[in-house]
């Protein structure tokens, strides 16, 4: 087990990294505790993989426990299920010295760590990520909340976990398709900051894919190091923070425009949008054009969609996405922001991208 630290100051915690970590579940959160109960708030497919067993460890740890199920989906990331969780937190009379357990995939690990931020002013949770996308991301910063039909993640608040367990065992039952999402995010990390890393995965990934045990540690363990280091420098994205969102600003529009749902999942579309930033930023005379040919290599190497054209179904014209895009978290004073990459590994903010060529990208000029 490797343990990567989150320096917030008292908002500090601990990511572990390693194998068995659910069946072990009651030896790390019980001294979180001040009473021996918790709640958990799951989905209807980890349900049935994931959750018997960490019931089993935390009661056989005596620890009392209370569990709720949501649908599973995007689609549940709503108004409606949020109010249905913290309804259901109340009835079962959480206090704000009890901690929540956020056990799935991002889903999840965003609606109940906003409603742990809202209910009762904060209370603490404790996110055990069961998706790649969620051990390497979505669990580790503090970013919580819900989409809207404005766009997404646009309701939400930062309320850092007190605890992340992240147990690559976990992943061996996840479907092909969600591991392959859950790589988008992993890529991105090369792309934004470690050229070394994005070689290695080059080299890897298929073993990652088939399950190899040193690989897939060693993956979610970079990842989440680095992405601790950059919140424990800018928690609240004022600045750094933002180069996490490498492709996303194409991603949420295209999720969006897809109506959340499974027809593109969050990673295809990070994937996707990776591409995508790559090539504005070779159009923009900021990249070369082997960087992005490098890059659709190896996602078609993985198995993985790579353009707009896989997606299923019809999508807005692209003057419609840009404006899908005008609703994303990353606009300041009314401009687009895109996170750009000058190679491999040295990703940078660019505010003001010209409209007309975000348009010529999404049209595949």
């Amino acid at each position: 087990m490797d343990t990567v630290h989150v320096a917030l100051g008292d908002r500090s915690y601990d990511v572990l990294v390693g194998q068995g970590l659910i069946a072990r579940a009651a030896d790390h959160i019980a001294p979180l505790l001040r009473r021996p109960r918790v709640v958990i708030v799951t989905d209807a497919n980890v349900a049935d993989t994931q959750l018997p067993g960490l019931v089993h460890g935390l009661t056989a740890g005596g620890i009392a426990v209370e569990t709720l199920t949501l649908p599973a989906g995007e689609g549940t990331k709503n108004w409606h299920h949020l109010g249905q969780t913290v309804e259901w937190m109340l009835d079962q009379r959480v206090e704000r010295r009890d901690v929540v357990i956020a056990l799935g995939g991002g889903v999840i690990g965003d609606l109940v760590g906003f409603a742990a931020a809202i209910l009762r002013r904060g209370v603490r949770f404790v996110h055990i990520p069961t998706s790649l996308l969620a051990m390497v991301d979505s669990s580790v910063g503090g970013k919580t909340g819900i989409n809207t039909p404005q766009g997404k993640n646009l309701v939400g608040a930062f309320h850092q976990p007190a605890l992340v367990l992240a147990d690559i065992d976990a992943l061996t039952t996840l479907p092909a398709r969600q591991f392959r999402a859950g790589y988008g995010e992993v890529v991105k990390y090369g792309l934004l900051g470690d050229a070394a890393f994005f070689e290695w995965l080059e080299a890897h990934g298929p073993d990652m894919a088939a399950g190899d045990t040193t690989s897939l540690l060693h993956a979610v363990r970079r990842c989440v190091t680095m992405k601790a280091e950059i919140v424990a420098r800018d928690e609240t994205e004022e600045g750094e923070r933002a180069l996490l969102n490498l492709g996303h600003t194409f991603c949420h529009a295209l999720e969006k425009a897809t109506g959340y749902s499974d027809r593109l999942l969050h990673g295809e579309g990070v994937a996707i949008g990776c591409l995508l930033a790559l090539d504005l930023s070779r159009k923009m005379g900021l990249c070369p054009q082997e960087a992005s040919s490098r890059l659709a290599m190896h996602l078609n190497a993985m198995g993985m969609k790579t353009s707009l054209a896989e997606i299923p179904g019809d999508l807005p014209d692209a003057a419609d996405l840009l404006a899908l895009m005008g609703q994303d978290k990353k606009v300041v004073d009314g401009r687009l922001r895109f996170i750009l990459n000058h190679d491999i590994g040295r990703a940078f903010i660019a505010d003001d991208v010209p409209a007309n060529l975000v348009i010529d990208v999404l049209q595949g000029r």
